[in-house]
């Protein structure tokens, strides 16, 4: 099977189960905050989207994306236990309606704070399906920001919990921001589990319309509206135009255990879900 991560390279100026909603008294109103799951993150010029938000016991705030997105190395390195990262502490911006000739406008910043990717490498990982298949990272919001967050998903709203990977022929929702696309109006997305690859550290999945770079890191929710992965990589076989996702439940696990941030977990949306067409 021969994959490619999603990240795109920028270079500026050139080529330019159902559960309640979280209280929404502490996050932006849904309808203006600027940071969102879905969110344009730029990472040393590498524009992805942000999957989900997520805190700890502390109360500090993060968005998810890929690993790969802070990745040093060629679209074709997916293996998180060999390819090459930028450091935790790397700054990344969130922005809105980036292109390829600009960078869209800014709304906040933040610091990378968690690589699946360093991690794999720093316990000598060598489980090829975690290799190939762990692929989320962790950027924390700077506080000046905190107040433009919200964590509920654009159209379809949730999530509102996080389940395993969904089985084939389970419907999925996600919402891509890829700066290739003149506007967001197609960045809704819905479709079909087509297999569980990799032991169950990922799945396979088949939407209209398909990932494509850019989209990277974004989120996917089941029928239910819970968070189940993390677009990784697009899929060349077998068949052509479904995408690679990572099992978040596992990539999540994973990262509470090794990634030293104390009561880590996802923030359910303040908006419910909904399954209908946008």
């Amino acid at each position: 099977m021969k994959r490619i991560v999603l990240g795109i390279l920028l270079v500026l100026g050139l080529m330019a189960a159902s559960a309640a909603p979280a209280a929404a008294g502490r996050w932006a109103p849904a309808g203006k905050a600027d940071i969102t799951p879905g969110v344009q993150m730029y990472t040393k010029g590498a524009q992805c989207t942000g999957n989900f938000v997520f805190t700890d016991a502390v109360g500090r705030v993060y968005v998810g994306y890929a690993a790969h997105c802070a990745g040093t190395g060629a679209a074709t390195d997916t293996d998180g236990c060999q390819s090459g990262s930028h450091p935790l502490g790397t700054a990344v911006r969130f922005a809105r309606e980036g292109t390829v000739a600009s960078g869209g406008t800014t709304v906040g910043h933040g610091t990378l704070v968690y690589s699946s990717w360093i991690t794999e490498r720093k316990l000598g990982t060598s489980d090829a399906d975690t290799c190939a298949a762990n692929d989320l990272a962790l950027v924390r919001v700077d506080a000046a920001d905190v107040s433009k967050v919200n964590p509920s998903v654009p159209t379809w709203g949730g999530p509102t919990g996080v389940a395993a990977a969904p089985k084939q022929g389970d419907q999925v929702y996600s919402w891509g921001y890829s700066s290739l696309r003149p506007t967001d109006a197609v960045s809704p997305k819905t479709g079909l589990t087509t297999q569980r690859t990799n032991a169950g550290w990922g799945f396979e999945v088949y939407t209209v319309s398909p990932g494509v770079p850019g989209d990277s890191g974004s989120g996917f929710m089941d029928a239910s509206g819970r968070a189940v992965g993390v677009l990784s990589t697009l899929t060349l076989a077998p068949t052509v135009g479904s995408n690679g996702v990572g099992s978040l439940a596992k990539e999540l696990a994973f990262a509470q255990q090794h990634s030293g941030i104390g009561g880590l977990r996802l923030v359910k949306g303040t908006q419910p879900f909904s399954g209908l067409a946008p």
